[in-house]
């Protein structure tokens, strides 16, 4: 009787220990599957060429680490920073850190700096004259606009020789700092995105290479007068305070300091922008 009992009992344990490996077996492939991370997106504003083709340039990159890229191309220079305050964007790619300091102190917004990409070579250009010599006594010049831009350009004519301003007051300058103009040269402030427009109709006109370039014009061999190496105004990869640390901005700032990148702006635009990474 003890033996039948003994047998039941093994023939149980038997039949439970198989059913146990059999729900083992099934279960295992979904536990011991790797896991997989879902895509994010990634919102990026920027304006123009050369900053959109960078951003295309990093997209496949960005996809082999699981992040999908979605460029927004917006039609003025305030659009991108809205967007990005707004959280609308997760990140902008067309300006440089005066510019988003002034936009900060003027929104209560916390954008940031993430890393500078590229240096773009500022200059004043003319299609009525050959040099800086031939521009008459009483010459209209066009300007951008906003006021970092505007301290921009005439800290750049006064490099130059062309105006003085007051002491001390460096990129924050204005019109109102003027304080020799001996040639009486009259500044236009136009708006940024409008300024290769006005080359028919004054006399110079000062821009970033981005907007000269369309029209078959280089900072090396075209412009009147130029800034020098040391400016302020690198393009910057700019985000916000609460995201800047987040890893697909950080991946995102990876690779657009890659030596793909590099390689893009040597081939492509080694006459107006000059990558600020090593």
């Amino acid at each position: 009787m003890n033996k039948r009992l003994l047998l039941l009992v093994l023939t149980i344990m038997l039949v439970l220990a198989g059913c146990g490996e059999k729900a083992a077996k099934e279960e295992a492939p979904e536990n011991g599957a790797p896991e997989t991370k879902e895509e994010v997106t990634l919102k990026v504003a920027a304006l123009i060429p050369p900053m959109t083709e960078v951003l295309d340039l990093v997209k496949p990159m960005l996809k082999e680490e699981g992040i999908h890229l979605e460029v927004l191309v917006l039609s003025d220079n305030v659009q991108p920073n809205n967007a990005l305050a707004n959280k609308e964007v997760d990140a902008n790619f067309f300006q440089h850190v005066p510019y988003m300091e002034e936009y900060n102190a003027n929104n209560g917004s916390e954008l940031v700096p993430v890393t500078p990409i590229y240096n773009a070579v500022f200059g004043a250009y003319s299609k009525k004259y050959k040099t800086i010599e031939e521009l008459p006594d009483g010459a209209t010049i066009a300007i951008p606009n906003d006021p970092s831009n505007i301290g921009r350009s005439l800290v750049m004519f006064e490099k130059n020789g062309l105006i003085k301003l007051k002491e001390g007051v460096g990129i924050q300058a204005t019109q109102g700092d003027i304080v020799e103009n001996p040639h009486n040269y009259k500044f236009t402030e136009v708006d940024l995105l409008m300024l290769a427009r006005t080359l028919d109709d004054v006399d110079m006109v000062a821009m970033t290479p981005a907007y000269a370039k369309p029209l078959g014009l280089t900072p090396k061999k075209d412009a009147l007068v130029t800034e020098g190496n040391d400016s302020e105004f690198t393009i910057t990869l700019v985000a916000r305070k609460d995201n800047v640390d987040s890893e697909p901005i950080q991946k995102l700032a990876e690779a657009m300091t890659s030596p793909e990148v590099k390689k893009f702006f040597e081939d492509n635009y080694s006459e107006i922008a000059l990558p600020a990474f090593e």
